[in-house]
Order: structure tokens, then sequence, then C-alpha cells
């Protein structure tokens, strides 16, 4: 009988007060997997979240702290990468800034400045769903981790929604990584909806100049020192892409700038995407608050889009004819490099076979990488004197 019993307890485990939800959970799990490899969506995070909100849904399983017969302590491997990667020093979305920052060429940024707005008012989104999810009854700080999610920065919204002790971290990622992979679908329909097609046809001339080696050395430092300076807790999140992109400019360390973009950036994802879904235990995300975050993640996702769309028509009123900013640009101020730079370019191209945006809003996409961890470290500087 003992013997029957040790077989069948991880399925009888199911039947356990509200264990029933771990099948949902399995359910989810399936969906992300399927979204990764199906539908190509984010596969190296979706993936690894996918299997691993499966393997923590498992009656007593043993990637997560036990205690077994006899009162015998056991440590699970998730639960131990959450706690060190994640929960004690947010090492792990760090780390992946160094890589991000590796893989950006910040040309395109520095030879048309002006993008750099864009990556300012495409964060409109994040504040205008704080204060929405705030009339929703969400606490001001789960409220905060909720608007990042429009910022289409996995990392930045992993690591403010930890920092803030938010309950929600497990909806909260699935939605960030979620809205990145549906770039593509998303942000056409947006953008359309307040553009004309006259608006969309606009050819911007693209005359890069000659960015020297010592100004693309001095940016990185630049924007580290003034981000710091401007948010001091943006530090961390700046400091990181910053340094990664100093390796790769400073000439002299190309092995580890390849390592950077290469075996960090691919390790650091593979464990990221499997460790968060540590918090994607059923009791935690099986709630009604789980949808309605998704939603207004949905909803900081547009908004964030429609603000950069609208901040380039506002420019282009005081803009001569010939000047003109195509608005779909704008868009591009989103963190979802390079994704919504591609986007961009397709929807030009799609309009007028002849209109390349195509680096125009890779400067945007960029400052928008900027612009996505500044306004994490905004809030991270600003949400804790406010509790």
């Amino acid at each position: 009988m003992e013997f029957f019993n040790f077989l069948t307890q991880g399925v009888m485990g199911f039947f356990e007060g509200d264990n029933w939800k771990m099948l949902v959970m399995w359910a989810v799990g399936a969906l992300l997997i399927w979204l990764a490899i199906k539908r190509d969506y984010e596969p190296g995070l979706l993936m690894p979240m996918g299997f691993g909100a499966i393997l923590v849904n498992i009656p007593f399983s043993g990637v997560i702290d036990q205690t077994l017969a006899g009162g015998i302590e056991t440590n699970g491997i998730l639960q131990w990468l959450f706690k060190i990667g994640i929960e004690a020093s947010e090492a792990m979305p760090l780390l992946l800034f160094i890589g991000i920052g590796a893989m950006i060429d910040f040309g395109p940024l520095l030879s048309n400045p002006k993008m750099l707005l864009f990556g300012g008012a495409a964060q409109f989104g994040i504040f205008a769903t704080i204060v929405i999810a705030g009339l929703f009854g969400f606490s001001l700080a789960d409220s905060a981790a909720i608007g990042v999610i429009g910022a289409a920065d996995g990392p930045t919204s992993i690591l403010v929604s930890q920092v803030l002790h938010s309950k929600y971290i497990p909806a909260i990622a699935v939605a960030a990584y979620s809205y990145m992979a549906l770039v593509p679908v998303i942000q056409p329909i947006a953008i359309k909806a307040v553009t004309t097609k006259k608006e969309r046809k606009i050819r911007m001339t693209y005359n890069p100049a000659s960015i020297s080696r010592t100004t693309r050395i001095l940016f990185p430092i630049i924007v580290t020192v003034v981000a710091g300076l401007v948010a001091p807790a943006s530090v961390a999140l700046v400091g990181c892409l910053m340094f990664g992109n100093l390796i790769r400019e400073c000439g002299k360390l190309e092995s580890l700038s390849q390592t950077a973009q290469g075996p960090l950036a691919n390790l650091i994802t593979i464990l990221l995407g499997i460790t968060i879904a540590f918090s994607m235990k059923a009791e935690e995300f099986v709630q009604w608050n789980t949808l309605l975050i998704m939603l207004l993640g949905l909803l900081a996702f547009v908004f964030d889009t429609i603000g950069g769309v609208m901040f380039a028509k506002l420019l282009n009123l005081f803009l001569p004819k010939g000047k003109k900013i195509n608005p779909m640009v704008g868009g591009a101020g989103i963190s979802a490099f390079p994704m919504s730079a591609r986007v961009i370019q397709k929807m030009a191209l799609k309009e007028d076979n002849q209109n390349h945006l195509l680096m125009h809003a890779v400067g945007a996409n960029v400052a928008g990488q900027i612009g996505s961890v500044i306004a994490g470290g905004i809030i991270l500087s600003l949400i804790p004197g406010m509790l």
C-alpha cells in the first residue's frame, strides 16, 4: 500500500485544495512553448518560461524547496536561482543588459541626435498606465511595476517589479515578454489608428554623419553620468547597458564584446527565462488580477507607441515641408530593439516601396532602449519615497 501511495502521490496532489490550478499553469506553459516554437515569438525566453511554469507546478516538485518525510529539508534549483540571481541582487536582468549593450550600435542615433526625443516621448504609456492601474485598485508599487510593461523591456520590467516587491512579478514578466514578441502584431494596429496614409508615406532622407571613435567611446560614459545624476537609481540599469556598449566600442576588447553578445547573453537568457518561472506558481498566478495586468500591460504598450507617434506629429507642426518626420518613426521609440525598427521599415515599404526608414527607426529604437532604463530608474527613485 505504501508503495502504491508513493507512485500516486504526485497525481493525487492535484486533488488537494486549489492544486487543480496547477493544471491551468500547465496549459499556460504549453501555450508559451507553442508561441515560442510555432510562432517564433521570443523563443529564447518564452520557451524556458513555459517549461519552467510546468516544472514548478508539478505537485511536490523538486525544483522548489520541499520538506520530505522525516522533516528532511531539500533545496530546489529554481528557487535557489531565483533567490540568488533575481531576488538578492537582480543579477540576471542586469547581466543581460551588458549583453544587450554590446549588441547595440548607437551610430544611427549619434548621426541623428533628435531621435533621442522619441526615446523619451515613447515612455508616455508607462506613466499613464501607472495612474490607470491605481484607479483599478492596485497599490502604488504594483501600479508602477505594471506600467513598466509598456517599455517593452523584459529585464527592466523584472528588475523594477522585484525591487518594488510587487506581488505580480510572474504576470508582469509574462506580459512584458509576450508583448515584446507581439510587436509585429500590435504596433501596426496602434500606428495606423492615429496616422493617415499620407503621413505614413512621408519620406525622410538619411545622411549618416561620420561618427568618430572618440564620440562612440564618450557617449556611453556621458549617458551613464547624466542618467546617474538625474536618477541615481538608474545607475545599475543604465550602467550595465552602457558598459556593454563601451566594451563594443573601445576597440580593444573584441573577444569580450563577442562573448557578451553571444555566450553571456544566451546563457543569461536561458537562466532568466526558466528562473523567473519560479514565481509562476499556480496559487500566485491563477487569479483575476493576472488577466487585468495583461490588459493593462497591453494598454501601456499601445500608449507608448501612440505617444511616440503623436510627438512626431507635434514636431511636424513646426518643421518645414522638406524636413517632416514620418510619424511611424516615433513609434519605434520603445525599447523592443530591433523588432520595432523592422516593423516600421516594413510598414513604410508597404505604403511606398521606395520609402526606406530603417536607419531613422533604428535611431529611435536605440533611444527607446536608453529611455526605458532611465524611466525604470526614475520610477525606482521616486516610488519608494512615496510608499
